[in-house]
């Protein structure tokens, strides 16, 4: 196949962000006249390959192994590696989540392939297609043309296409076999394993966000916006000025600088809306706002807005959640 989709799994399910990648595939596949595969990888990815099953390819290849149930970014980087050299594709597509951030730099420096991250379209050229990519927190976009070793690994953005305009379809399946070795895997468990201590959260998967700016006041403040997020039960994100506050891990910051999210809703609290944080976060679907200053730029993307103190807004709407 040419066109090589990676599919990636989220709480068990397909990822939205493997439908929106799915769209783009479909789009560059029609103007390009270029064949199509999903690819599963897992120990046993049958919910995620039964998913990916009704979504429109020419194949769907399913590879296990058992070693990848320990979720080690070198055996899975390897196994990408193994279907690319078994498959010869054109292309790589894959959605830009906090996992493929961890994986394709690896697969891009063993292969000695190009790696265009975080795309948000392509145009076609004589040359062939042009990938989009933007610069500069989102003030310029610049126009990459590969020209060297193929294939080339595509990463798109969240909300750089519609999970929604996925065809659906059912293409065969081919399993294929994979030869991993543990040795490949540069991170070695010890007995006993201590536990994380830190935090690690893809808010790329969330459907709906609230999220925290420096409107918050101070850390005593946050069982608030804890507890509108749990009666939405949605995710808690932020803004950089509460990371450098050390409020929230930087595991939740959402801008140029953390995770780019595209839910159906981000509720943004307290938050002025710089451009940092705009580019994070303006493939979401409905933006609802809080602030204090009626000029905020957050108003200017939101569709509905309060001009208030978060504190006496984020009480309200709980309460009003839970009756």
């Amino acid at each position: 196949m040419e066109i090589l989709i990676l599919a990636e799994a989220h709480d068990g399910a397909l990822h939205r962000m493997t439908r929106e990648t799915v769209a783009a595939a479909q789009a560059l596949a029609r103007d390009t006249h270029l064949t199509t595969a999903l690819v599963v990888l897992g120990a046993a990815p049958n919910a995620v390959a039964d998913a990916a099953a009704t979504l429109e390819a020419d194949e769907l290849l399913v590879a296990t192994d058992p070693l990848l149930a320990s979720g080690d970014s070198d055996l899975m980087a390897e196994a990408i590696c193994q279907v690319v050299r078994a498959e010869h594709p054109t292309y790589l597509l894959a959605g830009h989540t906090y996992r493929a951030r961890d994986l394709f730099p690896r697969v891009s420096a063993r292969l000695a392939v190009p790696l265009l991250a975080d795309v948000v379209a392509y145009e076609m050229a004589t040359e062939g297609p042009r990938f989009i990519k933007p610069m500069f927190n989102g003030r310029l976009r610049a126009a990459l043309v590969p020209n060297t070793a193929r294939p080339v690994i595509v990463t798109f953005q969240a909300a750089a296409y519609a999970p929604d305009a996925a065809r659906p379809g059912t293409p065969p399946r081919r399993d294929l076999t994979l030869t991993l070795d543990p040795a490949r895997a540069r991170c070695q468990r010890e007995a006993p394993v201590a536990p994380a201590t830190g935090e690690t959260v893809d808010l790329s998967g969330a459907e709906r966000i609230v999220a925290v700016g420096r409107g918050l006041g101070s850390v005593e403040n946050l069982p608030v916006v804890r507890d509108l997020a749990k009666a939405l039960g949605a995710e808690l994100a932020c803004s950089r000025p509460v990371v450098d506050a050390g409020w929230l891990p930087q595991s939740r910051q959402v801008g140029s600088s953390g995770q780019t999210v595209a839910p159906k809703l981000y509720l943004a609290l307290g938050i002025s809306g710089a451009t940092q944080h705009l580019v994070g976060m303006k493939g979401s679907a409905h933006v609802v706002a809080v602030n204090k200053d009626p000029e905020a730029p957050i108003f200017d993307l939101a569709e509905y807005g309060v001009v208030g103190d978060l504190l006496e807004v984020a009480p309200k709407l709980t309460e009003r959640l839970r009756a």
